[in-house]
């Protein structure tokens, strides 16, 4: 091959493969791409609300006699936290009677457990739950402290009220939306277009159509308690109780067209 035919044919492929490199640059286009777009808010905010569960139970040969003891321990603690919290909101439930059996007889080889022969009540164990649920959180440890001299602490749970969770909705609303707005902002980046030619068809705020898996529903960050069994009315020490915070979530999906 001359030198003047070797020539042109490295022209011809140099050519060929400016060619291909310019066809692999150039940008895919997006004009009328759909683009589905889920977004997240948050806010954590301090707890204002708490509710506490107080238990009495009785133990006694005589079902009445525990049953009576009971009655009479519950209608005092509910005339204390009363006195003690009068904005409190009290609900008594679970009210329950069990009976008592004996220990069955140690079995050995010579005297084998006798089937079908059922162990005799000894005694009946009778209670029933209190549930308070409070604002007063300042005075909470006071209130409780006065509670388990006559009744036991079963539960603690901090939370936030009902009127402090819709007072936080449009915040909520507000976080979740920018959210929207920079993710697509960010898509636009990543696509080599304008934020500008972003065109928003749809925003899902409850995340329930087929755009994105549900969400699983806000958690608050709670503070756990249990004490054991306050059998006699007797002078408690005031507990130490860190309300903490709850975090609420939202979670919007947006249906976005590129013009």
């Amino acid at each position: 091959m001359t030198p003047s035919r070797k020539f042109m044919l490295g022209a011809v492929l140099a050519t060929a493969c400016l060619a291909t490199q310019a066809q692999a640059q150039a940008p895919v286009q997006t004009t009328g791409t759909i683009v589905v777009v889920p977004a997240n808010g948050e806010i954590s905010v301090p707890n204002d609300q708490a509710r506490v569960t107080l238990q009495v139970e009785e133990q006694d040969k005589d079902k009445a006699a525990a049953a009576s003891r009971v009655n009479q321990k519950m209608k005092q603690g509910i005339d204390l936290l009363k006195h003690q919290d009068p904005q409190a909101s009290l609900k008594s439930y679970g009210y329950y009677t069990y009976a008592v059996y004996a220990e069955p007889l140690p079995v050995t080889a010579q005297q084998p457990r006798q089937p079908g022969k059922p162990r005799p009540v000894v005694g009946w164990r009778v209670g029933q739950y209190l549930e308070m649920t409070t604002q007063n959180l300042a005075a909470l440890p006071k209130t409780v402290a006065a509670a388990q001299g006559l009744m036991s602490l079963n539960g603690l749970q901090f939370g936030l009220s009902p009127a402090a969770a819709k007072k936080l909705d449009a915040a909520l609303v507000d976080a979740t939306y920018k959210n929207l707005e920079e993710r697509v902002g960010f898509i636009a980046g990543a696509m080599h277009r304008a934020p500008s030619d972003a065109v928003l068809e749809t925003v899902d705020f409850e995340g329930s159509g087929n755009y994105a898996a549900p969400a699983a529903a806000p958690m608050a960050k709670m503070a756990m308690m249990r004490s054991d069994m306050a059998q006699e009315s007797v002078q408690v020490a005031e507990p130490s109780f860190e309300p903490g915070e709850s975090t609420l979530n939202m979670r919007l999906v947006g249906k976005v067209r590129f013009k």
